[in-house]
């Protein structure tokens, strides 16, 4: 299990979890965009609840092994979902070389 701290709190997930949460937030603040996530977490009382992150440019987070008597939350459906999406952030994308038929000259002239 990992603890991930985050804005002054921390919650308690599943290790593959906080993996592809982290790798996630890493992309998304490369990418100088935002995305609110929600993940499993054990709650104190050893029930399964759940928490929303809005992560991006700004979030800190920490994730820290924590060992717990609980058993591993799984979630492989979001663990594939944020893998997938990180995939795509990473994923370099084709750039257009010019402007289209007009010249640069058109496209600014009310500048």
């Amino acid at each position: 299990m990992h603890r991930i701290h985050y804005a002054g709190d921390s919650v308690l997930t599943g290790s593959a979890i906080a993996q592809a949460l982290l790798d996630y937030a890493e992309v998304l603040a490369k990418s100088a965009t935002a995305a609110t996530i929600e993940i499993p977490v054990r709650e104190p009382d050893g029930s399964t609840g759940s928490s929303t992150l809005l992560v991006g440019p700004a979030s800190q987070l920490i994730a820290d092994v924590e060992p717990s008597h609980e058993h591993e939350l799984v979630d492989d459906e979001l663990v594939r979902r944020l893998e997938r999406l990180t995939a795509e952030l990473r994923r370099p994308r084709a750039v257009s070389s010019h402007f289209g038929h007009g010249t640069a000259h058109e496209y600014f002239d009310d500048l």
